[in-house]
């Protein structure tokens, strides 16, 4: 078996690249960075074929001022000139591997030589995305930057490669759910969820005894931020402590100047430094309006915490809702209220979760474990058209 992988940037489908790397099934891993980088993940140089010109027009793109930034989107632009460049670069392989929204060409180029066409998307339906995220903007009266939401050509792109696509892999049933939605054929929805490096992400002794919630992630509108600030800031809890980790973006200052003081924001923190701020918390809290796994579910979890999460992070798949965690209605500021008063109330129970969550998460989802569900995935499809071909 011949796999090839197409992602600009890395995501998790490094992750899989690391992953077919270590079963000799990799062939080629088409990026955005630069081969020196990529071989800092394991993966040798003559694996990968780099399209450098992305990441420059990308890069570019964020550093314009930002009313030049807000009047020209060149989102598709960038994505076609990817697509393009890596179906030049595709080899004969059994599997394709393109990650959504960039992938059409090459998957056309990959179906043309024989291979099976696998659209790997990390997010719910496109069209659910952009729905549900108008609607929180909306909502809030936010002005909608032009990178926040996707272009309608790219929308339009996407949905192109999921009618092509042979299968469709999706992290997570809420996903599954959109797409399902949305009239796309179950039978070529799989869903794998990701995993955890638990060398990364691993508990150490807390030090105090401060009810400490903490949250790591964009802050921005699609990750919640606000709900969880209301929420936090109208229990005022004593001692007790609310730590955001994250890059900021402007949407969310208002709602920063509104509850200042009741939290502490630490900014960009390196992943492989997450762990320590982990394990000097309590709980994890996610409160995101869409995604389709968030990964710092599992890294959470790993760390000895038990997680809060909406149904719209991919998080019921892994959280046992009331053994892990606890997985409630998206937007809910009530019913986050409730639980956070729960687990504060009742220290040992709060403990038991978090041990509970980072058991479950050591044994089942590791990114070999991840690894090993998508093989079993690939072997399968390829044994159902060796089937219908004979």
């Amino acid at each position: 078996m011949k796999v090839a992988i197409s992602v600009p940037g890395r995501f998790h489908l490094f992750n899989l690249a690391q992953q077919l790397l270590k079963r000799d099934y990799l062939s080629q891993l088409i990026t955005s960075y630069p081969k020196f980088e990529v071989v800092k993940y394991g993966i040798p140089r003559d694996k990968v074929s780099s399209i450098l010109i992305k990441e420059v027009l990308f890069r570019g793109w964020q550093k314009l001022p930002e009313i030049l930034g807000n009047v020209y989107n060149p989102q598709y632009f960038i994505h076609q000139v990817f697509d393009s460049l890596a179906c030049r670069a595709l080899k004969k392989i059994d599997i394709f591997v393109g990650g959504s929204s960039v992938s059409l060409k090459t998957m056309e180029k990959a179906k043309s030589m024989g291979a099976i066409a696998v659209i790997d998307h990390g997010s719910s339906h496109i069209i659910y995305q952009n729905d549900i995220l108008n609607e929180e903007y909306e909502k809030y009266g936010v002005k909608i930057k032009t990178f926040c939401l996707p272009h309608p050509k790219i929308i339009e792109k996407e949905l192109m490669e999921y009618s092509k696509a042979d299968y469709i892999f999706i992290p997570s049933s809420f996903v599954k759910r959109t797409f399902l939605e949305k009239g796309i054929d179950e039978k070529k929805i799989i869903q794998v969820p990701y995993g955890v490096d638990l060398s990364n992400f691993r508990q150490v002794p807390k030090n105090d005894g401060v009810f400490r919630v903490v949250f790591a992630g964009g802050m921005c509108l699609r990750k919640g931020v606000h709900y969880l600030l209301k929420a936090f800031s109208e229990l005022n809890l004593p001692n007790s402590e609310l730590i955001l980790i994250g890059s900021i973006n402007e949407e969310i200052k208002p709602f920063f100047k509104k509850y200042d003081g009741s939290f502490k924001w630490l900014g960009h923190i390196p992943q492989k430094d997450l762990y320590r701020h982990y394990s000097q918390s309590s709980i994890f809290v996610i409160m995101s309006i869409e995604e389709g796994l968030a990964l710092v579910q599992p890294q959470a979890m790993a760390c000895g915490l038990p997680v809060i999460c909406t149904a719209n992070t991919g998080g019921e798949d892994i959280i046992r809702d009331g053994r892990d965690g606890f997985v409630i209605p998206v937007r809910d500021v009530e019913k986050l209220k409730e639980k956070l008063v729960y687990l504060y109330e009742n220290p040992e129970i709060c403990r038991r979760m978090g041990q509970s969550a980072k058991e479950r998460v050591s044994s089942g989802f590791t990114w070999d474990d991840y690894g090993d569900k998508m093989i079993s995935a690939y072997e399968k499809i390829l044994a159902e058209r060796k089937r219908r071909i004979l």
